[in-house]
């Protein structure tokens, strides 16, 4: 099941999931193309969204509005929808209405039993690195994630055409399963989380496998008014 925690409320672009892509609004786009993938939830924090979400007749839950994260909003709502622990969840961000199919497919072929979670990066360019609305992650040779920063990682201290750095940007979709999404939430909150706002951190302070499946994605995620502009030009709505 791919359930799409949308917070009404944003820091950087308050009500962005409201914003008008192509005449719907951004999280119900966001739902209707995930839904060719799988079935798909809305895990909403107000009844504004909620009654929106009745009108295209996506089904969606509310949960608390105080709910810290996005992980913990899809918790709420498995609970709420009484989904069993070996059930597969794809969290997928409401602010990711262009993103391609085979990247939510591809997340979901690398989730195995023995992985507590999983997630998508893609090859970025230096500049791109250097923005830090896009996260970035660097992994081991197993392909699990070492650390997500805002940061370009990892830094350059004398790099030359010898050592090329491939860096990575992190696409915000994340699998569980129900049984790891309720180990997550155990786990006390960490400063580096707090630090970064990510809250994959939790997951690496307490030394909890994050798999990392790599794609190709040109798919632009709406964190700001900027990405809104870009996305506006490059596809034309």
């Amino acid at each position: 099941m791919i359930i799409i925690p949308a917070r009404l409320a944003s820091s950087r672009f308050p009500n962005k999931i409201l914003c008008d892509i192509g005449g719907v609004p951004m999280f119900i786009k966001s739902a209707q193309n995930a839904q060719a993938i799988d079935e798909v939830v809305l895990a909403l924090d107000s009844t504004e969204t909620y009654n929106i979400a009745k009108q295209y007749k996506i089904k969606a839950v509310l949960t608390h509005p105080d709910i810290p994260n996005g992980s913990l909003r899809v918790l709420e709502a498995a609970r709420i929808l009484g989904l069993n622990d070996d059930c597969m969840i794809i969290n997928l961000q409401a602010d990711e209405p262009f993103l391609e199919h085979h990247v939510i497919q591809a997340l979901k072929d690398c989730m195995q039993p023995d992985i507590f979670m999983a997630t998508c990066a893609k090859g970025i360019t230096a500049k791109q690195a250097q923005n830090p609305n896009l996260v970035k992650v660097i992994t081991n040779h197993l392909q699990h994630a070492i650390y997500f920063s805002r940061t370009a990682i990892p830094f350059c201290r004398d790099c030359n055409e010898s050592i090329p750095i491939n860096y990575l940007g992190h696409l915000g979709l994340y699998g569980f399963f129900k049984a790891t999404l309720e180990e997550y939430a155990n786990l006390p909150e960490t400063k580096l989380e707090q630090i970064e706002k990510l809250e994959q951190l939790r997951a690496i302070y307490y030394n909890k496998p994050i798999k990392i499946a790599h794609v190709e994605s040109e798919s632009i995620g709406i964190d700001t008014e900027e990405d809104l502009e870009n996305a506006r030009n490059k596809y034309g709505f």
